[in-house]
């Protein structure tokens, strides 16, 4: 395979990012979009010389032109469409999550399996430079065994309610991208969550039965620890930090600023604030992600990050809120494929 065919399935904000960033390489052709409305995409389509446009993404699925989908639909669509995209015999790049429910996930891992084609999930930060320089120095035993992992993860202002209510909640729509990035740059699956959280921003987040500020506990197998804070406003840019400390010394990737010019005077020291947010923060990550699927489909290797890595960052999810829930520690069934498999 010389040339990867895509169709792309829900043109929202990241469906549009991914076709852009898919544009950027010479061995890819979108050639079909599809979306529940697409009056409004007609211009936007012709720009980018897709020839196809259609609300029914099974006309996607049907076409024998079509090597691979990305779906970009809303969470609650994914695990029957991918589905469908395997029995289709089509590769997939899904977002994450790949559903709400373990058990629909489990179901359409089962049917990527059978059929015997590719699927990656969208866990874009393993993909950036700063985070893997980090995973690539714990592989190297620059630590040494890693005894804790620290992540900060905080969004510089609150999404609106309407999103909230059909997100998953914070633990699986937020925080999910660092419970994968715990198990990536530690290599060790989690084997116990301990979740505190409230609300302290928006009181109608707590109305629709979830929390904008939360801090969570992880016991991995390998027998080290691990905190995460996330916080649904951070008022001074997009704070996303990752600390390892082990038995050789600690590693660490600080947030990134639009440059790293800083002015010293006598009332003190002012540098840039941490880039606002995470199409800015991630830009070169969401290039490299699509850039990776596209290369492990044509050269018909592993993808980086499988089905099984959105399972397992599904069940911890589940665990933070159930722990959240009964105030007590929360044991995740230890089974699973081996990690990256």
């Amino acid at each position: 395979m010389n040339v990867l065919t895509i169709g792309i399935i829900g043109a929202g904000r990241i469906g549009k990012l991914h076709v852009d960033n898919l544009q950027l390489m010479p061995q890819v052709k979108i050639k079909a979009v599809s979306d529940v409305v697409i009056s409004h995409l007609e211009k936007w389509a012709e720009d980018k010389g897709i020839s196809t446009l259609t609300t029914n993404y099974q006309d996607l699925l049907a076409d024998p032109e079509i090597d691979a989908v990305f779906i970009c639909s809303p969470t609650n669509t994914h695990a029957q469409i991918i589905k469908e995209a395997a029995l289709a015999k089509k590769h997939i790049f899904c977002e994450k999550p790949v559903s709400f429910s373990v058990e629909e996930t489990l179901d359409a891992l089962e049917v990527v399996k059978e059929q015997g084609v590719s699927l990656q999930v969208g866990f874009n930060r393993r993909f950036d430079p700063n985070f893997r320089k980090v995973y690539d120095l714990i592989q190297q035993g620059e630590v040494g065994h890693p005894h804790i992992l620290k992540i900060t993860s905080r969004d510089p202002q609150p999404p609106s309610i309407e999103y909230v209510r059909s997100s998953g909640g914070l633990f699986m729509d937020m925080m999910i991208h660092d419970f994968d990035m715990a198990r990536y740059v530690m290599n060790s699956e989690v084997v116990e969550v301990f979740a505190y959280g409230t609300t302290l921003i928006d009181p109608s987040i707590q109305e629709v039965n979830d929390v904008d500020t939360a801090i969570v506990t992880l016991k991995f197998v390998n027998g080290a620890l691990g905190v995460i804070d996330n916080s649904r406003q951070a008022v001074y840019g997009y704070d996303q930090r990752v600390e390892v400390f082990g038995e050789k010394g600690a590693v660490a990737a600080d947030n990134c600023c639009p440059t790293t010019v800083q002015v010293s005077k006598t009332e003190g020291i002012v540098k840039d604030k941490p880039l606002y947010f995470f199409l800015e923060r991630y830009t070169q990550a969401y290039i490299e992600e699509v850039t990776q699927f596209t290369k492990s489909i044509i050269e018909g290797q592993a993808v980086i990050c499988s089905g099984n890595d959105g399972l397992q960052a599904e069940r911890i999810a589940k665990a933070a809120k159930e722990s959240l829930l009964t105030g007590k520690p929360v044991q995740i069934e230890h089974k699973q494929p081996a990690l990256n498999q």
